[in-house]
């Protein structure tokens, strides 16, 4: 069991497997997007594969798959497959734009795999295009709802942000109305790299759950489990839920469970600090199974209490690219 040097229990591992994205939004990069890592600094599916049943041996026992876009490696499938004969591994995930997800959801379906997040910061597609900086609305669209209809546990992900998308927040609601999907509402957080910096933010969620409000007083808020970092509500006659996620005021620091591993190895032991240390270095120098745990423990062992308290610590962390950190 790993546990932090604030007694908090660690289960939950965001393994992200590329820092690439097919899309630019302009909350997460520039528009000529970032300088991504050569792929020999990438971990490969098997560094991937054995370093996630290291860490499931360790008590991990949810893996989330991020990136960058998780389907934009090829290969992604073959580690989908590996992660699902663990023993002890009792809830396989993915965070996705659904650009590219169309072709592997038959095969997602059959292995089990059928939590699936979905980033979707706009329900209109001229909105959706000036942010994701693409055209690829009705591929997002029409993926989202196959989803949904074939009984995948879907959950949209919208950030809220200001004089962009704020429009939208009740009109992304209506998924909820007619779907059995819970919509999600974000705080922006300020990994864009280095596309702009803020230090307040005006679309809290505190903002979000008034606005929301106003059209549907008579929500009411559902029990969540204590390591949620999503407060949940339920509107009346509604088949579906929404909840708020306080990315940027951070309220559930507390009750953090979540290790992240990037895409080249960095372990991130909250997402306002940086990397403790690197793992794929180690595999590739030692492959010594030992001397992986010894670095993973020494980074859970090291964690700071709150993102407030890292944020003081490591200092330009928000030059990072929320691509690059694996969300």
């Amino acid at each position: 069991m790993l546990v932090d040097n604030h007694q908090r229990k660690i289960n939950y591992l965001r393994l992200a497997v590329t820092d690439r994205c097919n899309l630019r939004c302009n909350y997460c990069m520039p528009a000529e997007g970032i300088d991504f890592v050569k792929n020999d600094r990438l971990l490969t599916i098997e560094e991937l594969s054995r370093l996630s049943a290291i860490l499931v041996s360790q008590g991990i026992d949810k893996i989330r798959i991020t990136g960058g876009e998780p389907f934009v490696r090829k290969d992604l499938m073959h580690l989908m497959r590996q992660l699902t004969k663990m023993k002890g591994l009792n809830d396989i995930s993915i965070t996705t734009n659904a650009t590219l997800i169309g072709p592997y959801i038959d095969e997602l379906k059959s292995l089990g795999i059928k939590n699936i997040n979905v980033s979707l910061d706009a329900i209109d597609k001229a909105t959706f295009e000036r942010i994701t900086r693409r055209d690829q609305y009705d591929t997002v669209h029409n993926n989202l709802i196959r989803l949904i209809t074939e009984g995948f546990n879907v959950r949209v992900n919208f950030i809220a942000l200001e004089h962009q998308n704020t429009q939208d927040i009740l009109p992304v609601l209506e998924l909820a109305k007619h779907y059995k999907v819970s919509v999600r509402f974000l705080e922006e957080m300020p990994f864009n790299g280095g596309s702009k910096s803020f230090q307040k933010i005006t679309w809290d969620y505190k903002h979000i759950l008034r606005h929301i409000k106003s059209a549907h007083p008579d929500y009411y808020r559902l029990p969540s489990p204590e390591t949620s970092t999503s407060i949940n509500y339920k509107i009346p006659g509604f088949k579906g839920t929404f909840g708020v996620i306080p990315s940027f005021s951070r309220t559930f620091c507390g009750s953090c469970n979540r290790l992240r591993i990037s895409a080249t190895g960095d372990v991130i032991t909250c997402l306002y600090a940086k990397a403790s240390n690197n793992l794929r270095d180690v595999m590739r120098k030692t492959g010594s199974e030992e001397k992986i745990k010894e670095q993973i423990l020494l980074a859970v062992g090291n964690r700071a209490k709150t993102g407030f308290e890292a944020q003081e610590k490591y200092k330009n962390v928000f030059s990072n690219s929320m691509t690059s950190i694996g969300g």
